[in-house]
């Protein structure tokens, strides 16, 4: 059984133009936004970018190809488009197992997705409680949070850990609000969030941009991110830079399987693919150098990690002209981002529910919603009242993190890397080769270069990921 309409169609994409919007909002997120600037600013810049672009473009984007032809080929739910890809190509249905674990996985990430947007959420209304009283202040132009001090801001992050009912809260609001755009089905909910949140997305993100050249250290910004020192690209850093182009562009949860399987006509799947891989890795780099000229004219540390954007950078707004009005945009913008990835995370399962359970939309999206909801009661619990909880103790890798970080950890470190790995194995050996030149659009050189890459380089690479994740020590510093 497939998703369908009232009347009986399947559900689609009104046009390939609203097919790359969604698939780019699935793929821009947190990880883009928050994490990436993040990791660059801890593995020494330069370098790791560029060698975190290369990875997009050598073995993310033929992952992409991968991923979207599986779904445009089944036109159904991520296991169902997979097993139909395997009885077409004359193989065992029972490859169409990889697609049940990109569905957990999926499940899994969307319950602490949430959990992890709703402290975005918390600094929106922080921020925007603090611009209307500047407002109403007739100082509109002021730095954020004028009168308190840089201890207080930054504690502002451990008082929310601390406060469970208003994570709670936090969590219930954004996992409502995802709920109810997938609930609403393709057209009239995932790709009308993503024509109007997309749109928002980019013109915040330029302007905060362009904001932070002018008033900012544009050229220390620039010649770290983009200046590399070869020395500090240790095989640690490779490793890390390749997880993040797998991780930035949602390999390995079946979203892009899921979204592939709602387009229709015959367009080619290249150049939409590319699209999709260049607007990801645009939106990575913006956000580095919309952060790091503020990071650096106020001369705090780039190499913060992930308390740069929830307590390095509100205290940077605070010394900027008009920082009120930018921080409350800045997490907006960031808001914007995580709704759009969530949705497409809680779409997978729900697709899931509809195609092989029968279940109608609005009963798979409350179950799988609702779960996650519950999941993710647990991980913002993990950070106060459960906070002595270790759900994998008895694994030394995972045996020290708290809820939220274990889930997190297990499925970036094992699940994300093995669906990626199936899929190139899957569509690199097993899918019939003149099914997927008919599909994809490719053809000649280019079909060989992808050939190569999605049979040999990306298992490789991917496998690299895997082990390295699981055995950390394996590569030295």
């Amino acid at each position: 059984m497939v998703a369908s309409t009232a009347s009986g169609e399947r559900e689609g994409w009104s046009s390939r133009s609203a097919f790359i919007l969604a698939a780019v909002g699935a793929a821009v997120g947190l990880g883009n936004v928050w994490r990436f600037p993040t990791l660059a600013g801890e593995n020494g810049g330069g370098a790791f970018v560029l060698f975190y672009v290369a990875c997009v473009f050598l073995l993310g984007l033929p992952l992409v190809i991968s991923e979207i032809f599986l779904g445009r080929t089944g036109q159904d739910d991520a296991v169902g488009s997979i097993r139909k890809v395997a009885e077409k190509s004359g193989v065992s249905k029972r490859w169409s197992a990889f697609g049940i674990m990109g569905v957990i996985a999926a499940f899994l990430i969307v319950s602490f997705y949430s959990v992890v947007a709703g402290w975005v959420l918390y600094y929106a209304g922080v921020m925007g409680a603090d611009f209307i009283s500047a407002v109403l202040a007739g100082d509109p132009f002021r730095g954020a949070l004028m009168g308190e001090s840089q201890d207080a801001i930054q504690g502002r992050m451990g008082d929310l850990f601390a406060n469970p009912v208003l994570l709670l809260s936090m969590h219930l609001a954004f996992m409502g609000v995802t709920l109810f755009i997938v609930a609403r089905g393709i057209g009239s909910g995932i790709e009308a969030a993503a024509t109007i949140l997309m749109p928002m997305f980019f013109v915040l993100l330029i302007a905060i941009t362009i904001y932070g050249a002018f008033v900012g250290d544009m050229g220390d910004a620039l010649a770290f991110l983009f200046t590399p020192d070869w020395s500090k690209l240790t095989p640690q850093v490779m490793n890390t830079a390749l997880g993040q182009a797998l991780f930035s562009l949602s390999l390995g949860v079946a979203g892009l399987i899921t979204y592939g399987s709602y387009i229709k006509g015959s367009s080619g799947l290249g150049p939409t693919s590319i699209t999709i891989a260049f607007a990801d890795t645009g939106v990575a780099l913006l956000s580095g150098l919309m952060i790091f000229p503020i990071v650096f004219a106020v001369g705090l540390d780039p190499a913060a990690g992930p308390t740069l954007v929830f307590q390095t950078l509100p205290f940077a707004f605070q010394t900027m002209p008009a920082g009120a009005l930018i921080g409350f945009l800045f997490f907006v913008l960031i808001l914007v981002a995580a709704v759009t990835s969530s949705i497409s995370l809680l779409e997978v399962p729900t697709a899931w529910g509809i195609g092989e359970m029968g279940w109608s939309r609005r009963k798979s999206s409350l179950v799988f919603g609702g779960g996650a909801f519950l999941i993710g009661i647990a991980c913002l619990l993990g950070y106060n009242l459960w906070s002595d909880v270790r759900l994998l103790s008895f694994w030394p890798l995972f045996a020290e993190l708290d809820i939220l970080d274990t889930i997190d950890g297990f499925t970036g470190k094992v699940m994300l890397p093995l669906g990626a790995f199936f899929t190139a194995i899957f569509v690199g050996w097993k899918a019939d080769r003149k099914l997927v030149e008919q599909m994809t659009g490719i053809s000649g050189f280019w079909l060989a270069v992808w050939r190569f890459s999605i049979a040999w380089l990306c298992p490789l690479a991917v496998g690299t990921i895997l082990i390295t994740g699981l055995f950390p020590g394996i590569l030295g510093d």
